[in-house]
């Protein structure tokens, strides 16, 4: 496997990931920052031109880590070089681009797919099993909150005005592909978007409402981010008719990244592991009580594994299991954000479906 780039997120999460799963080889990254990649992987081959990866046969998976408005020009590049593409979130800044590089995947019957690592969020996977747990009954409100304090706009191009930068493009991305894993495709969309930080030239907040009033009953998911929070709330606050689940704090699994650990498949280890479960809260009936009488108990609390996505593509690669984030799944993720975008600035509510 090859990758392009090697900022934060090839450092901090491609890069340890994939030398992480047996059976696949990170070898050789494509980087200006030559040091800076000898220093972390002493025999990682490091190249300065994608064309330079491209060439190689003996590379057969790219992971393209750069700049979102990189993104389309090196997959579709390296899907025509007969490489399967796996591309860091967002896919493209547009929904075209994302058609475009789905369609040439299919005809060179190659992979082409979206690191979508936040469905393997502890949190998550723990709602997944409380929502099939049919606890909550029929779910009518879904809060996902994924907020910061991050006063100070740093210097990197994700803050920069250019195309596909801002916090909707990045967060929203993840909390999209959350909430269609869950729910599906809504039927509408609103979306507000604003600068709330001194300097800030691309969103930093965004508020948006997915409609489901067709399959769902009235179901509102409420995707909420915000670099500007001081005191968390709740992660996840989801509410049915018979139950809530309430959830604090963020997935461990970034941060220990950060401290340059590097975790390994199937090795015994409390890696992803959630020091805060959640808790539900359950409207019991019981016998011989009139009213429904509230039962609070802890989620289950499942460990988080982003490796599993790096397996999941080994696997899927080899013919033994489905691919985890499908072309269907990234193309709906791009129209989400794509309309959200034009709901924002012609301050509409936009059909979907």
């Amino acid at each position: 496997m090859a990758l392009l780039g090697y900022g934060s997120a090839a450092k901090i999460f491609h890069a340890r990931l994939i030398a992480g799963v047996p059976g696949l080889q990170l070898a050789c990254v494509c980087s200006t920052r030559a040091n800076a990649v000898h220093a972390d992987w002493p025999a990682v081959r490091v190249v300065a031109t994608p064309q330079e990866v491209l060439a190689d046969a003996s590379i057969d998976v790219v992971v393209i880590a750069t700049p979102n408005d990189s993104h389309y020009p090196l997959a579709l590049s390296a899907l025509q070089a007969g490489k399967h593409v796996v591309v860091d979130k967002p896919c493209t800044v547009t929904l075209a681009d994302a058609e475009h590089l789905l369609a040439v995947a299919a005809q060179q019957g190659r992979v082409m797919t979206v690191f979508q690592n936040r469905r393997l969020d502890s949190d998550f996977l723990a709602l997944q099993q409380v929502l099939a747990s049919g606890e909550l009954g029929r779910v009518v409100q879904v809060d996902s909150h994924f907020d910061r304090y991050r006063p100070v706009v740093p210097s990197r191009w994700r803050e920069e005005d250019l195309p596909g930068s801002g916090l909707w493009f990045d967060l929203g991305s993840h909390l999209v592909d959350q909430a269609l894993v869950l729910f599906g495709l809504p039927d509408a969309i609103s979306l507000d978007l604003a600068c709330l930080r001194d300097g800030s030239e691309v969103n930093d907040w965004f508020h948006a409402v997915l409609r489901y009033d067709t399959v769902h009953a009235g179901l509102r998911v409420i995707l909420h981010a915000s670099t500007l929070v001081a005191d968390l709330g709740p992660r996840w606050a989801v509410h049915g008719t018979t139950g809530s689940f309430t959830k604090f704090g963020l997935d461990t699994q970034e941060d220990t990244l950060k401290t340059s650990q590097r975790p390994q498949l199937g090795t015994p280890s409390d890696w992803g592991t959630d020091p805060s479960p959640g808790e539900v809260l359950h409207m019991a009936t019981l016998p011989g009580v009139a009213a429904p009488v509230s039962v609070r108990h802890e989620s289950p609390n499942p460990p988080g594994n982003y490796l599993a996505y790096y397996a999941n593509l080994r696997d899927h690669l080899a013919g033994q299991a489905d691919l985890l984030v499908t072309p269907d799944q990234v193309r709906a993720v791009m129209r989400v954000l794509t309309l959200g975008e034009q709901s924002a600035s012609e301050g509409l509510v936009l059909s979907v479906r």
